[in-house]
């Protein structure tokens, strides 16, 4: 073997050992996120914005790797991941136990949903429970949306009421302009998102339910089995609650930090349970 083979070799070993366990590359994290999702990511200026993108800044500064975003819609966040495309989501990702069989969640916030509709729409609804017979939008792969249409199932059809139409759009913002236009009748919506909508749409749409609606936990995720990368992550998170940094980000973007028996019933574990 040629010293040009065996180094052309040695770098290709290298390469596939940091691409399987770790960044795909040694001095960055690549970061696949929806950046069409104000407050937790958008875009300001052509530049990531938000609680994601100001989180991975700060922790990358723990881990000493540049965060490079991303912009990937929501509904192909999880095969992303998995497919290498980039090392970790962040983007508002609910945990769920379905979720969690695929990929490995790092859980860092707590958040909820609420129902927005049109201002000039008589129906406010509060509850789930509410929407028999609606058209509710709702952005693409949401982890509310199963649980719609079991409800649906078991409280609309069982008490002969009529289904609820779940209709879903690419981004929040297609689901916000379907409201407007009366093509659904609710939009249901992550609870920071939703106040956020409201307020950039001037009064044309209102929150009509005044609690959080399936109450979640979020997550930064990484392709399921890479446990250096995870691990990296979580003594990065450590590092930043440690510093303050979490606790002032938090309580700007008004949201809380999820308690361990929030985290074991999203992720479908028993909270009584001793940790592995």
């Amino acid at each position: 073997m040629s010293r040009a083979t065996a180094l052309t070799l040695a770098l290709t070993l290298s390469a596939a050992a940091q691409a399987a366990d770790g960044t795909l590359h040694p001095d960055r994290l690549s970061i696949g996120s929806d950046l069409t999702y104000p407050p937790y990511t958008y875009l300001d200026q052509g530049k990531p914005a938000g609680f994601d993108p100001e989180f991975m800044t700060l922790l990358g500064q723990h881990l000493k790797l540049a965060p490079q975003f991303q912009d990937t819609r929501f509904a192909n966040l999880v095969m992303g991941v998995n497919a290498r495309r980039f090392d970790a989501v962040a983007s508002a990702l609910y945990v769920t136990p379905e979720r969690a069989a695929q990929v490995d969640f790092l859980p860092y916030l707590k958040s909820g949903a609420s129902l927005m509709v049109r201002a000039d729409d008589s129906f406010r609804p509060q509850a789930p429970q509410d929407l028999c017979g609606k058209r509710i939008g709702s952005i693409k792969g949401g982890s509310w949306i199963p649980k719609l249409m079991a409800l649906s199932k078991s409280h609309c059809e069982a008490n002969g009421q009529a289904p609820i139409d779940s209709r879903e759009f690419p981004t929040s913002p297609e689901a916000a302009q379907a409201l407007l236009a009366k093509a659904v009748d609710v939009q249901f919506e992550d609870a920071a998102v939703a106040a956020i909508t409201a307020d950039k749409l001037k009064g044309r749409v209102v929150i009509s339910s005044h609690e959080l609606i399936y109450p979640v936990v979020i997550g930064l995720a990484v392709r399921k089995g890479n446990d250096t990368l995870l691990g990296a992550l979580r003594q990065g998170f450590e590092a930043m609650k440690h510093s303050g940094e979490y606790q002032t980000l938090l309580s700007r973007y008004n949201l809380g930090e999820p308690s361990p028996g929030e985290v074991a019933q999203a992720l479908g574990q028993n909270p009584q349970a001793p940790a592995q």
